[in-house]
C-alpha cells in the first residue's frame, strides 16, 4: 500500500472508529507492521495537531484517536446539547400538533384549544426548531403566525405535512359519511 494510500486509509479508520483502536488492530487493517503505522500517525499528527485544525490526533499508551482540538470544546459541547435534548413533554406534543394540524396559527389559538397558557411551550419548541414565526395576523395587535419547520419534518421522518396521519374526528366522520350514502 503507497503511503498516501495508507494516511488516508488510517484517517477514515480513526473517523469511522471515534474510540481509542489499538496500533496493533491497525497495522493488521492497513496490512501492514505497527512501525509503519506510527511513522503514518506522525504524519497525521502533523497534519491535524496545528493551532487551527478542528480535530486532534491522540496517542494513547498502543492505541491512537482523533478526538476534539481542545480549543474549539466549547462550541463542540453547544451543538451536542442541542441533539441530547430531552423527549418533548406532552404539552409540547400537544402543540406541535394544534400547530402542525392547523397551520399557520396563533398562540392564542393554541391556547383556546388546549385551554391552558402554551407560551414557555412555544418558546421551547421554536429553540428546538421545530415551528417558526410565518408572518402576523391583520387584527388588532397583529399577533404572531407559527408553523412547523423542516426540522419537525425531518423528526417525523415525512416529506411533507400531507403525510400528517388524519385526525381521528374526520376519519370518524369520513366513516359516518360513507356509512350513510350506503344507507341512502
Amino acid at each position: 500500500m503507497k503511503k498516501e494510500e495508507m494516511l488516508g486509509a488510517l484517517e477514515a479508520i480513526l473517523f469511522a472508529c471515534g474510540e481509542p483502536i489499538g496500533v496493533d488492530k491497525l497495522a493488521e487493517a492497513l496490512e501492514t507492521g505497527e512501525e509503519a503505522v506510527l511513522e503514518a500517525a506522525e504524519t497525521l499528527e502533523k497534519k491535524f495537531n496545528t493551532p487551527q485544525s478542528g480535530i486532534h490526533l491522540l496517542q494513547l499508551d498502543n492505541s491512537l484517536q482523533l478526538c476534539t482540538n481542545p480549543a474549539y470544546i466549547a462550541p463542540v459541547r453547544a451543538a451536542l446539547d442541542l441533539r441530547r435534548n430531552t423527549p418533548l413533554s406532552q404539552a409540547a406534543m400537544e402543540v406541535l400538533a394544534v400547530i402542525a394540524y392547523n397551520q399557520p396559527v396563533t398562540k392564542a389559538f393554541v391556547e383556546q384549544v388546549r385551554g391552558v397558557d402554551c407560551s414557555g411551550v412555544i418558546g421551547s419548541l421554536m429553540l428546538k426548531g421545530l415551528i417558526e414565526e410565518r408572518g402576523r395576523l391583520e387584527l388588532p395587535g397583529r399577533p404572531l403566525l407559527y408553523g412547523t419547520t423542516e426540522s419537525f419534518l425531518r423528526c417525523l421522518n415525512i416529506r411533507s405535512l400531507s403525510e400528517l396521519p388524519p385526525l381521528p374526528q374526520k376519519e370518524e366522520a369520513a366513516s359516518e359519511g360513507a356509512d350513510g350514502g350506503e344507507d341512502a
